[in-house]
C-alpha cells in the first residue's frame, strides 16, 4: 500500500512538471506554439509592392514564428481609410505613414509610443541609427511614434530618348558637369521638347516639389520659427513666376490635366515625357523597362550654384496601439526599418534610399540608372520639410490653390496673394488651439 500511495502522489506532480516545462518551451511570440500573424498595410505602385516584400520575406526566415500579410491601399484614399480604420480599432498592425498624415495619427492616440521599445534591445535598431534632420512629425514632446523607413531625395530623370528626339545635343549631365545645368538651361530644353511633339517637363501639384523649386533659387517659404514668408521673399516668389511662364508656354504640363490613365510615370516610359521629378521609387519600374533609357540629374538651380537643396520625401512606420500583438508589431517594424531590413528592399534596384547608417553601397554600387550617386549628394543637402507638415490639412488647401495657376486659370501674383492668406490663416488657427 505504500508503493500504490507514493506512485499515486509522484505522477501528478510529474504532471505538473510537465505542464510547466510546456509553458516555458512554447513559441516566444505568446507560447501557444501557434504562428503570430501581422498585417502591413502600404501604399505604392506594383513594383514598390514587391520591394516591401522583400522585407517581409527576410523577416519571416528569422522569426519563422510570424506570418505578415501585405495589405496594398491605393494611395488616393489611403489617409481616409488609416483614420478611419484607426478610430474604429479595426486598423492594420502596422502601416506606412505619410509625413502629412503623421500629425493627425498622433492626435489621434492611436498610434504607439516606440521610444521605449526602439531603446530596448529586442529593437533590430536604435533611434540613434537615424539622421536627426529625417524624424520631422514623427517625434513629439521627446515621443516617436513612427520610424522612418528609409527617404526619398527628389532628383530629375530625364529620358534620354525624348531629348535626342528634340535634337538636343547637350545632356544635361554634359551641363551639369561644365556648372550650367540651371533654370535657363531648363526652360530651353523642355522648350524643345514641347516643340518636338513631346511634353517637356511634369510639374506635380505635391508642395514637395514647391519647395524644391523655391530652395533651387535660394527662396524660402517658412522662416525658423514658421511664420509664412512667401510675401517677403523675392525668391520664392521667382520661383511661382516662374512655373507660371513655363505652364503658359507649354514647357511645362500640370500632372492634373493628363488624360485619365495616362500618368507621368507611363508617359515617360513610351517616351512622350522628358523630364519627371521624383524620389527612387520610380526607378524599379522603369528599370524593369528594358528599351527605356533613363538617368538622374540634380534639381536645376539658379543661384550659380551647381546644386541647391531639394525636398526629401518620407514616409514612417508606425505600429496600432490596439495591435493584438503589439511588441511582436515593434519588434518587425524595428527590423524592416534597420539596416538590415533596409538592405533586403533595397538591393537591386529599390524604391527608395537608406535612412540608416552603413549602407549607402546600396544605392552607390547600383548600375541603374548610370549616375545613381545623385540621390545620395541630393539626401545629403536635401530638406525634409518640418514647418508645414505640422499644420494639418494645410497641405491640401494650398494644392487646391497652386492647380489654378497649373491649370493656367491664375496668374502667378494672385496665386502668391491667396497662398500666403491661405496659410497664415491656417497657422493663426492651429496655433489658437
Amino acid at each position: 500500500m505504500k508503493k500504490k500511495w507514493t506512485l499515486f502522489k509522484v505522477i501528478p506532480m510529474f504532471l505538473i512538471l510537465l505542464l510547466v516545462v510546456s509553458g516555458c518551451g512554447g513559441s516566444k511570440s505568446g507560447g501557444s506554439g501557434k504562428k503570430v500573424e501581422l498585417s502591413m498595410a502600404a501604399w505604392g505602385n506594383p513594383a514598390e509592392i514587391k520591394v516591401y516584400q522583400k522585407g517581409l520575406d527576410a523577416y519571416e526566415k528569422l522569426n519563422p514564428d510570424v506570418k505578415i500579410k501585405l495589405v496594398p491601399v491605393p494611395g488616393d484614399n489611403y489617409e481616409e481609410k488609416l483614420l478611419t480604420e484607426l478610430s474604429a480599432g479595426k486598423s492594420h498592425d502596422i502601416f506606412y505613414v505619410g509625413d502629412n498624415t503623421m500629425p493627425k495619427l498622433v492626435e489621434t492616440g492611436k498610434i504607439a509610443d516606440l521610444t521605449e521599445f526602439l531603446d530596448s534591445s529586442a529593437s533590430y535598431v536604435k533611434a540613434s541609427d537615424f539622421a536627426d534632420g529625417l524624424w520631422g512629425a514623427a517625434r513629439k514632446d521627446g515621443k516617436i511614434y513612427g520610424v522612418s523607413v528609409d527617404n526619398n531625395p527628389l532628383v530629375m530623370y530625364y529620358n534620354k530618348k525624348v531629348l535626342a528626339d528634340a535634337g538636343i545635343d547637350k545632356s544635361p549631365q554634359e551641363l551639369y558637369d561644365a556648372g550650367e545645368w540651371n533654370w535657363q538651361a531648363f526652360e530651353d530644353m523642355t522648350g524643345k521638347i514641347n516643340a518636338a511633339g513631346n511634353k517637356g517637363f511634369v510639374a506635380d501639384g505635391w508642395t514637395a516639389h514647391l519647395f524644391s523649386w523655391a530652395w533651387s533659387n535660394g527662396g524660402q517659404l517658412y522662416d525658423d520659427n514658421g511664420d509664412f514668408i512667401l510675401e517677403d521673399n523675392p525668391q520664392a516668389q521667382e520661383a511661382f513666376k516662374f512655373l507660371e511662364r513655363n505652364i503658359k508656354k507649354g514647357n511645362f504640363t500640370y500632372a492634373g490635366s493628363l488624360p485619365k490613365g495616362q500618368g507621368a510615370d507611363a508617359m515617360f516610359m513610351s517616351n512622350q515625357v522628358g523630364f519627371v521629378a521624383a524620389g527612387r521609387w520610380l526607378t524599379p519600374m522603369f528599370s524593369e523597362n528594358k528599351t527605356l533609357e533613363f538617368d538622374y540629374i540634380p534639381w536645376p538651380t539658379n543661384t550659380g550654384n551647381k546644386m541647391e537643396p531639394a525636398a526629401i520625401a518620407i514616409a514612417y512606420m508606425s505600429v496600432a496601439k490596439d495591435s493584438k500583438h503589439v511588441e511582436e508589431a515593434m519588434k518587425f517594424m524595428s527590423f524592416y526599418t534597420s539596416a538590415e531590413g533596409q538592405k533586403a528592399r533595397l538591393t537591386g534596384n529599390g524604391n527608395a534610399v537608406p535612412s540608416v547608417n552603413g549602407v549607402d553601397e546600396l544605392i552607390t554600387d547600383d548600375a541603374i540608372p548610370e549616375h545613381a550617386k545623385y540621390l545620395i549628394d541630393a539626401r545629403e543637402i536635401g530638406v525634409v520639410e518640418d514647418k508645414q507638415v505640422q499644420i494639418p490639412g494645410l497641405e491640401q488647401e494650398l494644392r487646391d490653390i497652386m492647380e489654378l495657376m497649373y491649370l493656367g486659370k491664375q496668374d502667378a501674383d494672385k496665386t502668391i496673394a491667396e497662398v500666403s492668406k491661405k496659410a497664415k490663416e491656417k497657422i493663426a488657427e492651429h496655433r489658437s488651439k
